[in-house]
């Protein structure tokens, strides 16, 4: 621990305690909340964008919480991503890697829009398209934007709206 902080086992009790009172989510929330109106925005988010993120998982990790991901060629774990217009998070699943973004959304969805009642879009890249995501999608009253890449593109190209969850990710 820094020198500058106080000892060890005081700091893990605040951590300890603000974890089991759930106020670090708590915290959370407050803050986007600031930043949103900071930046002249409605507390509550009206859209999302939803993406993830395969990363590799170390030796540490266990077998029964990791997976591989076909796509990305990847054995380990997956994060999935729901942030606001701002790029500030909204909602995170980790998941085996092994697990289609499809799935893992239809399974994220339905918290975040609990969470946030006056959420209406989602835009989300094409490893989301299908119908079962855009049956999900429907019966809570979201809109589903696929933003696709040209089919001339080559190398990076900036997408509209889904740099923003790109760039929360990095």
């Amino acid at each position: 621990m820094p020198a500058d902080l106080p000892p060890r086992d005081r700091v893990y009790a605040f951590f300890r305690s603000w974890r089991d009172n759930a106020l670090i989510r708590e915290f959370h929330d407050r803050l986007r909340e600031r930043v949103r109106e900071a930046e002249g925005r409605d507390p509550e988010p009206t859209a999302g964008i939803v993406d993830s993120q395969s990363v590799k998982g170390d030796a540490v990790v266990g077998a029964a919480s990791r997976g591989f991901d076909g796509g990305k060629l990847v054995n380990g774990r997956k994060r999935h991503l729901v942030a606001d217009r701002l790029g500030l998070v909204l909602a995170v699943l980790v998941t085996p890697a092994a697990v289609t973004d499809r799935k893992a959304a239809c399974g994220m969805l339905p918290a975040v829009r609990e969470c946030f009642r006056r959420l209406r879009l989602i835009w989300a890249d094409g490893g989301y398209t299908g119908n079962v995501l855009t049956e999900a999608a429907h019966r809570l009253s979201l809109g589903l934007d696929i933003v696709r890449r040209s089919d001339d593109s080559r190398g990076f190209t900036v997408l509209p709206r889904r740099w923003v969850v790109e760039r929360t990710l990095a």
